[in-house]
């Protein structure tokens, strides 16, 4: 494997990663408003040596953040209990819009790297060819 086809695949595993939590974000995000939606994370795990010698990353198993969902008091909610409350999510807005912005320019950086590979090897080629 050459060292371009290494950095393409070390690039193109990133970039499959944090598409990967962007998706996972998104759906936090449009179900924050969810009564009993849990927040998921995605963890990141390192590969290496499976398909090649090369490291990349890839995506671990999803899991449910377990901290206490938030209790709205409602009476006429049909979810309501006996003293007029119900849970709601758990999901921050705010820790989830910081966490997509990152998850955003992780992946423009692995994108520009891809770029950048695809650039000096087609640069290569025009050199081999004078």
């Amino acid at each position: 494997m050459t060292d371009f086809s290494k950095s393409l695949t070390v690039a193109t595993s990133g970039l499959k990663a944090q598409a990967m939590r962007l998706r996972h974000l998104s759906e936090n995000i449009s179900n924050a408003d969810t009564p009993g939606y849990r927040r998921k994370t995605v963890q990141f795990e390192s590969e290496f040596g499976t398909r090649s010698d090369v490291a990349s990353v890839s995506t671990g198993k999803v899991n449910l953040d377990r901290t206490e969902l938030e209790r709205i008091y409602d009476p006429s909610h049909p979810l309501a209990d006996e003293t007029g409350h119900f849970d709601g999510s758990n999901v921050n807005l705010l820790i989830e819009l910081a966490d997509a912005r990152e998850a955003q320019r992780s992946y423009e950086a692995n994108l520009k790297m891809f770029e950048q590979t695809r650039k000096m090897s087609s640069g290569l080629m025009d050199l081999l060819r004078r």
